[in-house]
């Protein structure tokens, strides 16, 4: 018996190695990693097809007696409105944009079924001489229910008839509108005065809005659901949870959990495998000593620059969204000090969303600029001025794009809003001008990275970090082109979906594929872990990356009037996005403890001290961050039924500012800090400084978690599901009460991300100008540094 069970367990080890040795096989990597790019594309494809196919008409209206009440170019001026203003920076559409103010479709569609049973009300008492009875109004409810759901379109003539109890509405819907922008009303849902004070300008919005309202309560044809799959809730207006919602809720929870068991089978077989793919050889680790006899380049020296500017821009940016939160508790009305009217809350909502953006992606280009020389071991000619050229047209860029976000929803451009001032979409808010300059700006990045790494290129070995790094920065401009197909009028379902290819894709799939490079190389230079071994991560994350971010960013188009094909690509893959995360917090013991795995059996008193413990606790948050802010607090609004309660709530914003400051925020902080050490001179390097500064961020964020977004969130949601998505997005339920006390509260966490994080940091770079060190024409210091980079 012994022999035989003996014998069964050597073979299940040698079925084993077979296995695991094909995975780690580089030669096989190409048919894993492009059938997921075809089957993903295809159903990325296919999302784009139902998108023009399926999409709502964006018609016009008539009475039934044939007067024409809307037309198509109304609802069009109408969107160029919403856009010009950035309205999306302070409400939403279809639950996409801020969550402060009112989400516009939600707030439209209640006050139409309001208007028309107060139409139905009249009509009886009219008809009877008395008001309707309780029952005789249940009667009336159902009533409204049923015509607001009832399609009225005319494919033939391409134009919905309403009734007169709807045209009843659409005037009340106007008078609303006017009376909240013109500020007469004293439910006004609008803190902005003299924003907008034309009539017809707000007239065109309220028939967008209308339409929009439409939207989302009428039957989609063929379906008994509207176009939104009967969000947002309100239960007035007969929108109710779907089947296919509760359906696909639980299949894409059952697909999640099997998924989990077969990646924790394979996590048991990758834990069996030698230690060789994951410590480098003994006495390997970057010493402080390195550090301080690291002589730069002439190119190395120059990424300084981007990062001097990168610091400054992280400020403004997180000072604007100080006085964004200032908006809505008037923390500084105590001094005296109004922001209002001249940096309206559309602005300074823009600036922090777009300067997230610009200074994470500048740390990024300064970082693959730093890391260049180390990759090729020499410095390539010709490149200082390609450099210098390309922080120019980042300048330009931002100084430009950011008074064009000023300018644009001010009125000051005229016709010119939409190519220098505002595009009015979140997270594209910059004119297109300066859309195509940071175009060109990825093009010019991509040339500077591939002059740069050609000498480290390998024929036949496309597995390697160089070339990883060249495969992430080619996919970033080519998803950017996705945001130059939408025009201010095109339909905003269709529109919308051209934004999400750009915001998601970048986030969820070649964002991360270029973080987990950045990380494993920054690993493999301090030496702690091999080359193989990066390699390998890089391989797998991209293929679980990839394989669940394309086609996750279908649960962004739940509620924005897709099919139901749609959602059930979003419900299964969404889901299994938060897979790779638990890849991570498996990896998580053996990442914080690689120092002392890598100094195994040796003293470090041997090999002096560690040269980046500041940088390494930075990538201990990015993991942290990542499974914490872009995994637990992602999937519990992934599913669809949670999220047709959630969607447009603060549960949206808390998940966004723990998963881009947490994961984004510290991996580009990392990255800095491991340039500057090597960059400064020993004596201007404040150990001290960078730890408070590290530890301010993340306590002053996770204070911001828990002590606003998260349970305000929590309380939005319950909001929602007693009262519809309109109340728990109204003035009179986020202006006061806890809502309101929780804001306050969200100030402690961040004025210690600020005053104790970010200012501190701010001032040590920027003092750092004075404190370079010398660049030297040897290679001796590329070579020393990039010991551990060796194929």
């Amino acid at each position: 018996m012994y022999k035989v069970k003996n014998k069964e367990t050597g073979t299940g080890k040698k079925g084993f190695k077979k296995n695991i040795d094909y995975w780690m096989d580089t030669k096989n990597w190409w048919g894993p990693l492009l059938f997921i790019l075809i089957i993903s594309l295809a159903g990325v494809g296919m999302i784009g097809f139902q998108t023009y196919n399926d999409a709502p008409p964006m018609t016009g209206f008539r009475s039934q007696d044939g007067a024409l009440l809307i037309s198509k170019t109304d609802i069009e001026k109408g969107q160029i409105v919403f856009h010009k203003y950035a309205l999306m920076e302070y409400g939403s559409f279809f639950g996409d944009g801020a969550q402060r103010g009112p989400d516009f479709t939600a707030e439209a569609l209640h006050q139409i079924s309001v208007h028309v049973n107060t139409y139905y009300q009249e009509q009886f008492e009219a008809q009877n001489g008395r008001a309707a009875n309780d029952n005789e109004q249940k009667v009336i409810a159902e009533k409204v229910k049923q015509e607001l759901k009832n399609n009225g379109y005319d494919s033939a003539a391409d134009i919905v008839v309403l009734n007169d109890a709807y045209v009843y509405a659409l005037e009340k819907v106007r008078d609303y509108y006017q009376n909240v922008f013109l500020d007469t009303s004293s439910e006004s849902s609008f803190p902005l005065k003299n924003y907008i004070t034309d009539k017809e300008e707000i007239l065109s919005l309220s028939n967008f809005f209308f339409w929009g309202a439409w939207v989302c309560v009428t039957e989609r044809p063929g379906e008994s659901f509207s176009y939104t799959h009967n969000w947002p809730y309100d239960a007035e207006a007969g929108n109710t949870p779907t089947s296919p919602v509760v359906l696909w809720s639980v299949l894409g929870l059952l697909a999640f959990v099997l998924v989990c068991g077969i990646v924790l089978y394979f996590i048991g077989q990758y834990n069996q495998l030698s230690n060789k793919f994951f410590k480098p050889a003994s006495k390997a680790l970057l010493t402080a000593r390195s550090v301080r006899g690291f002589a730069p380049t002439k190119t190395q020296r120059a990424s300084y620059k981007f990062f001097f500017v990168a610091i400054i821009l992280f400020f403004v940016q997180v000072s604007s969204g100080f006085v964004t939160i200032n908006e809505f508790v008037d923390y500084l009305g105590f001094f005296g000090v109004e922001f209002s009217e001249s940096f309206p809350i559309t602005v300074s909502r823009s600036w922090h969303l777009m300067l997230s953006l610009y200074w994470i992606s500048t740390c990024w280009i300064a970082s693959s600029i730093f890391i260049l020389p180390i990759l090729a071991k020499r410095e390539v000619e010709h490149q200082l001025p390609l450099i210098n050229l390309l922080f120019m047209l980042l300048v330009v860029l931002v100084a430009g794009s950011l008074t064009g976000m000023v300018l644009g929803p001010m009125g000051v451009l005229g016709d010119w809003w939409h190519a220098l001032g505002h595009q009015g979409w979140e997270f594209v808010d910059f004119g297109q001008a300066f859309q195509v300059l940071l175009m060109l700006i990825f093009v010019l990045w991509g040339i500077v990275v591939f002059r740069g790494m050609r000498p480290a290129f390998v024929k036949g070995m496309p597995w390697n970090l160089p070339n990883w790094i060249m495969y992430s920065i080619i996919g970033i401009p080519l998803l950017f082109i996705s945001g130059f197909v939408a025009r201010p009028e095109t339909n905003f379902v269709i529109a919308d979906f051209w934004r999400w290819m750009v915001v998601h894709m970048w986030v969820e799939a070649f964002f991360e594929v270029f973080i987990t490079v950045i990380v494993s190389y920054l690993m493999v230079l301090m030496g702690l872990v091999s080359r193989n071994a990066a390699i390998r991560v890089i391989y797998f994350a991209t293929i679980l990356f990839l394989g669940t971010g394309l086609l996750g960013i279908s649960h962004n188009f739940y509620w924005n009037a897709k099919p139901v094909a749609t959602m059930a690509l979003g419900s299964i893959f969404s889901t299994l996005q938060f897979v790779p995360l638990i890849l991570l917090t498996v990896e998580a013991w053996r990442f914080k403890n690689m120092p002392r795995i890598a100094l195994e059996g040796v003293k470090p008193s041997e090999l002096g001290d560690f040269g980046f413990p500041e940088v390494f606790s930075f990538l201990i948050a990015v993991n942290f961050w990542n499974f914490f802010g872009a995994g637990v607090l992602g999937i519990i609004i992934n599913l669809p039924i949670m999220n047709y309660y959630e969607h447009g709530t603060y549960l949206t914003v808390n998940h966004a500012h723990a998963a881009l400051m947490g994961v984004y925020g510290n991996i580009s902080l990392a990255a800095m800090l491991f340039a500057t050490k090597l960059l400064f001179k020993p004596k201007k390097w404040s150990k001290k400084l960078v730890k408070v500064s590290f530890w301010s961020i993340n306590i002053g964020l996770m204070l911001m978690v828990l002590l606003d977004l998260l349970p305000a969130g929590t309380i939005q949601f319950k909001a929602v599901v007693e009262n519809g998505l309109w109340f728990a997005r109204s003035e009179a339920f986020i202006g006061g009460g806890v809502f309101q006390s929780l804001t306050w509260l969200r100030g402690i966490g961040a004025c210690l991300f600020l005053f104790g994080g970010v200012i501190p940091l701010m001032l040590f770079i920027v003092s750092g100008a004075a404190s370079l060190k010398r660049s030297q024409p040897s290679d001796k210091s590329l070579i020393q540094i990039a010991r551990h980079d060796s194929v």
